[in-house]
């Protein structure tokens, strides 16, 4: 699952000015407690995230906010307890959409 530019809208950024940001998750329910950041940045990076999401059919969610709270952790690690209910609710959100359209993109399976 990636954050950042929206396929799904939530909260639009609309400073046009403004770079970019994007943070990409990955959920191993065999291998993780949590969902991990998997790759995160701004401008071109940020493109090159969402370039990558949109090329593997990943959802996007846009969230301005939860995308600066998910750019202030480690590559790598695992998402804080503290986020774990608002990354659920946006996962369920995204699963139901995918659902509606059709799609089988479970976000609850690894990737």
């Amino acid at each position: 699952m990636a954050f950042g530019r929206p396929s799904v809208k939530e909260e639009p950024d609309l400073d046009p000015n403004k770079n970019p940001e994007a943070v990409a998750l990955r959920y191993d329910m065999e291998r993780d407690n949590a969902p991990r950041v998997v790759a995160k940045g701004r401008g071109h990076v940020a493109e090159n995230i969402m370039a990558v999401a949109q090329k593997n059919t990943i959802p996007v969610y846009q969230n301005k906010t939860l995308v600066n709270m998910l750019m202030a952790l480690e590559l790598d690690r695992e998402i804080p307890p503290e986020l774990y209910k608002v990354i659920a609710e946006v996962m369920a959100y995204v699963y139901r959409i995918d659902k509606k359209h059709g799609k089988n993109n479970n976000p609850f399976n690894k990737q």
